[in-house]
This record gives C-alpha cells, sequence and structure tokens, in this order.
C-alpha cells in the first residue's frame, strides 16, 4: 500500500490547478520575486514537501507558500519543528488555533476601519522607535511585535488613503522586532519572521528603502551562521538590499550603512581586505554627504558606529593597534545612551587588547562591557565578551583573569546570559 503523502499540500495545488510539482515550484518562486525573495524553488523541494513527512521549509519558501495560497503552512501539512516548546522570554501570538507557528502575512479581511487608525497606529511605532534605546528588550520586545502583528491584521481594512502610511509603520514595527530578537534576544528563527513580514509590508507601502533595510537585515543570520556554506545567501541579500535602495534613490548615509553591512557579513566570511575596502567606500559616503534627509526610521547608524565596524574588521584583521585606536575614538564619540553599542566597543578593545598581549587590559574592558550589560543587556555584546574571554585561555593564571571570572559566572550575569 502507497503513503498518501502530505495529502493537504497535494489538494490545495490541485485546487488551484497546479497538476504538477513543476508548477507549484515556479507558482511558489515567482511569489517570491513578487515581494523581493530571491529564491529558485524546484520540482525536487516540492516533492519533498508532498511527502509523508515533509520537513519544515525555509522561512523564505514558507513566506511565498503562504503568498501562493493565501493561509498558513501549518494548514498546508507542515509542522513547525517548534510545536510544544515555549520561546524564554516571548512566544508570537497566533492568529488561530490552527496557524500556530505560521508566519504572519498581510492581507486579513474585516470591516472597514477610519483612516485615523493609521495615524494612531503610527504614533505607537513611533513612541516603540524612541523606546528602544531606553527600555531592555525583553520588556518591550513584546509591545513591539504584538503592535506589528496587530497592524498586519488590519492593512487590508484601513481605507485606501490610509493603507500606505500604515504598511510604512507595520514594516517599521517588524523590522525593529526583528532587530530586537536578533541583535537583543538572539533568535534568529524569530528575527526572520519579523523580517519577511517587514519586507510585505514594505511592499504594500510601495517603500523600497523599508524594503532594503529589511533584506540588509536578514543577510546577518547566515553571515553570524558561522557556516561558510551560507555565505551566498547572506550576499545575495545585500544585493537585493542594494537593488532596492537604488530602486528608492538612497541617501549616502543608508548606501554607507549598506557597506557596512557587507562589510560585517565579508569579515565574518573571512575577506577582512574586501571588508575594509567597504568601509573605505562608506567613509567617502560621509564625506560625500549631500542635504538630503534619511528616513525617520533609519535611527541605528552614524559615523561613530561605522568607525565601529571598521574597529571590530580591523581587529578580526589582526591588526590590534589600529583597532584599538580606531576604537578609542568610537567609545568618545558615541552618544550616552548608546550603552549597546557601548558594550559591543568595549568587547572590541578587549580583543585588540588581546591581540597587543596586554591580558590585563583586555580583562578592564571586558568588566566595563559587563558593568554596561549590566544597565542593558544586550545578547550580542554577551557572545563577544565570551569569545575574548575564550582567547584568554593563556593567561588563566593571572588574578586579573580569574577576577574576570568572578564577574563573568556571577549570578546575575550567568541567569541573563541563559534567559536573556
Amino acid at each position: 500500500m502507497t503513503t498518501p503523502g502530505n495529502a493537504r499540500l497535494r489538494a490545495a495545488r490541485q485546487s488551484l490547478g497546479l497538476r504538477s510539482q513543476a508548477a507549484l515550484a515556479e507558482a511558489v518562486t515567482n511569489a517570491a520575486r513578487e515581494v523581493g525573495l530571491r529564491i529558485a524553488v524546484t520540482a525536487r523541494t516540492v516533492r519533498r514537501w508532498e511527502s509523508s513527512t515533509p520537513p519544515w521549509p525555509h522561512p523564505d519558501h514558507a513566506a511565498a507558500l503562504e503568498a501562493v495560497f493565501q493561509r498558513p503552512i501549518t494548514e498546508l501539512g507542515f509542522t513547525p519543528p517548534w510545536s510544544g516548546d515555549s520561546d524564554a522570554g516571548y512566544s508570537p501570538p497566533r492568529q488561530s488555533d490552527s496557524s500556530a507557528g505560521a508566519y504572519p502575512r498581510i492581507g486579513q479581511s474585516g470591516p472597514l476601519l477610519p483612516a485615523s487608525v493609521a495615524a494612531d497606529y503610527m504614533a505607537v511605532t513611533v513612541a516603540h522607535r524612541r523606546m528602544y534605546w531606553s527600555l531592555p528588550a525583553v520588556r518591550i520586545h513584546r509591545a513591539v511585535a504584538e503592535h506589528a502583528l496587530l497592524g498586519a491584521d488590519l492593512v487590508e481594512q484601513v481605507a485606501d488613503s490610509a493603507k500606505t502610511l500604515l504598511a510604512a509603520a507595520v514594516s517599521e514595527s517588524s523590522l525593529l522586532a526583528g532587530r530586537l530578537e536578533f541583535f537583543d534576544l538572539q533568535k534568529p528563527e524569530l528575527a526572520q519572521r519579523s523580517f519577511v513580514l517587514a519586507l510585505q509590508a514594505a511592499h504594500e507601502a510601495h517603500d523600497s528603502l523599508l524594503g532594503a533595510a529589511a533584506l540588509a537585515h536578514m543577510s546577518f543570520a547566515p553571515a553570524f551562521s558561522g557556516s561558510t556554506t551560507r555565505a551566498e545567501e547572506a550576499r545575495d541579500r545585500i544585493r537585493a538590499a542594494r537593488a532596492f535602495a537604488r530602486r528608492g534613490d538612497a541617501t549616502p548615509l543608508i548606501i554607507a550603512w549598506l557597506d557596512a553591512v557587507e562589510a560585517e557579513v565579508e569579515t565574518r566570511f573571512g575577506d577582512t581586505r574586501h571588508a575594509l575596502g567597504l568601509i573605505h567606500h562608506a567613509e567617502q559616503q560621509f564625506a560625500e554627504a549631500d542635504d538630503r534627509p534619511s528616513p525617520v526610521w533609519f535611527d541605528w547608524f552614524s559615523e561613530a558606529r561605522l568607525a565601529g565596524f571598521k574597529g571590530n574588521t580591523l581587529m578580526v584583521a589582526g591588526q590590534g593597534r589600529d583597532a584599538r585606536e580606531t576604537l578609542e575614538g568610537v567609545l568618545q564619540d558615541l552618544p550616552n545612551e548608546a550603552v549597546k553599542q557601548r558594550s559591543i566597543i568595549l568587547a572590541d578593545l578587549a580583543a585588540a587588547a588581546v591581540i597587543e598581549k596586554s591580558p590585563e587590559k583586555a580583562c578592564e574592558y571586558l568588566s566595563s562591557a559587563l558593568d554596561q550589560l549590566g544597565q542593558n543587556w544586550y545578547a550580542t555584546a554577551m557572545e563577544r565578551v565570551k569569545a575574548v574571554r575564550q582567547s584568554l585561555r593563556e593567561w588563566e593564571s593571572l588574578p586579573a583573569v580569574r577576577k574576570l571570572d568572578e564577574r563573568l559566572y556571577d549570578w546575575h550575569t550567568t541567569v541573563n546570559s541563559l534567559v536573556g
């Protein structure tokens, strides 16, 4: 007796008149391109999806599948690998019992709402944008993520005159949720969902720059994965982001940020020479910047933050002295509210001190970084602190290193690193 396979997906495919697996592969590929995702699905992939044990689709594939069928992929015979698990800190609200684990999506129908809803929604988005810099991530994340999903439900319910404003606000909120999930909470799967929603909402808003921001952020997951096999995935996202930026007539500052993101990607994959060339181009963008203002939501990048990227790349390239001098300048130029970035810079300064064979100085920087993390937890910075501590193994007998371990593994820091 033959196994029925994934009958739900096969029935859904046939209901759309797609008679072959190749036809579905083409439809999914086309749907992805409509929202700016550059993927190519093959009949072989569809065959696996229609098997008796279908694998959970890649996030981009899941978004495209939902765009084709206009329903959650959990209604198409897929079971999320995290079903039954609870995420520390936050688990995304479900649209319904049947859609647990499904991608959020634009396009919910319902009664027409007044245009004022869009303005009110944007006001909350702006408030979240400001609070991000002062509130702990675990506190603000739930509000931002739920706000983004609420907006996704409302886009198709407001008058056409207000739809663009609301969709842009949804895109910004989803982008912020993704940033919190990836950098602050280290939950890349959740972040990918948020970035896809940000891209979909940017499409609804006809906002290429928000689309560019979402795509560039999508490059971080493969870059930070530690797998060289994902290098082309990260680079493809950057290429897509640059195409969107050109379409949106991006300001020099946005181009400089894309240079910095690409430099981060190349640094992660070991090409520090190319990365330094990109940073040099970004510095030229600042020098030649015109008077056009960048979008109000683009508040996470500055000349000082570009120098932070540069210092990190110099450090990875083994140029300890140049990295230290660059990062010391960044530390002086950062505004007081840049607590998260300050912890990153201090960790990188510690890494530069290790290169210069100054373990005591490295411990001083790491201790200062832990002070910053005590004020405002930032998982990405903690990851760098621990990486530098590993590089101090040859000096473990020094009192400074032992004292650092007492700080690094006290109750507060240890609990935060496990649940933060």
